[in-house]
């Protein structure tokens, strides 16, 4: 068979060229490459799973206790036995589980939407707004966030998780505003602005078209890192009674048995295992978080 020099460098520059990879793409391919960053993944999944199928992998009721089987240990039905109300602590687990991933991932997308709004219009526009802005944020940032949401609970009378979610995310905003509003200010004289200002562009387009997707990368990232404060944040306050509160189960409020010296030393599957459950989501998050900053890293060296 004849074959022609022509072809043939033809179909070797086919083979060569590629076609050209979008940045979401090229953060795609970095992030499967890190390995913690997919264990964490995989880990999330699972929690979520678990969570979302709780009513599949326990019968009993997790507000509902049984006096009859007060402080039980594991067995007789019971996977991790009881707490001193009779709840069931499996149950406890699992549907505590599913509370204090919702807080953390409602209070992250409520702290989210109010810090670019906010970050964003800071950053665009500048002057006087940009000042009372700032001064508002540095305002919330002068007091103590546990001081400030603790008084702002201790004023209510019943603390559901809506309201918990907003209290978190009120005085948790300045720091994202903050970070989106440099990220603003990077671009903000930039030629390609410039240009959609000349060609007449609304304000609202240019933020949306131009600022966002210039900024989606760091947004993505702390938001994911967020979310792992939150549950950590809801867990801390729900351990000293001024979270969710009780018969409603978290992982928090399940800690505060530990606070029982009883529980503490011979109780180990009483506290432990909520423990564990903290413990493994967040570091989950945290892995996926650094594995969203090495991936939208324009200088990453991970290809």
């Amino acid at each position: 068979m004849q074959t022609y020099p022509n072809d043939t460098v033809q179909d070797q520059h086919a083979a060569v060229k590629e076609k050209p990879k979008s940045p979401f793409q090229l953060a795609l391919r970095r992030f499967l490459k890190n390995k913690l960053a997919v264990t964490g993944v995989i880990v999330l999944l699972l929690v979520i799973l678990a969570a979302v199928f709780a009513p599949l992998l326990t019968q009993y009721d997790p507000e509902r206790g049984d006096l009859l089987a007060v402080d039980s240990p594991p067995g007789n039905g019971h996977l991790l036995g009881t707490d001193s109300s009779g709840r069931d602590n499996w149950a406890r687990l699992l549907y505590g589980g599913r509370v204090s991933l919702i807080v953390g991932f409602s209070a992250m997308l409520f702290t989210l939407s109010i810090g670019v709004v906010t970050g964003a219009i800071s950053g665009y526009y500048g002057g006087k707004v940009d000042s009372f802005i700032m001064r508002m944020a540095d305002l919330f940032l002068a007091l103590p966030f546990l001081v400030l949401a603790l008084t702002i609970i201790a004023l209510l009378d019943n603390v559901t998780i809506g309201v918990f979610v907003t209290i978190i995310a009120i005085t948790t905003w300045p720091t994202l505003t903050r970070l989106i509003r440099g990220a603003f200010l990077s671009i903000r004289e930039e030629e390609f602005i410039t240009g959609a200002k000349a060609l007449g562009a609304s304000d609202l387009r240019i933020i949306c078209k131009h600022f966002l997707p210039n900024a989606v990368g760091p947004i993505i990232v702390n938001a994911t890192l967020m979310m792992a404060t939150m549950i950590i944040v809801e867990s801390g306050m729900s351990f000293i009674g001024m979270g969710i509160p009780q018969p409603t189960p978290t992982w928090g409020n399940m800690l505060s048995e530990a606070q029982n010296l009883r529980v503490l030393r011979d109780q180990p599957e009483v506290w432990l295992p909520p423990g564990l459950g903290i413990l493994v989501t967040v570091l989950a998050i945290n892995f996926i978080g650094d594995g969203l900053r090495d991936a939208f890293d324009p200088k990453s060296n991970r290809r």
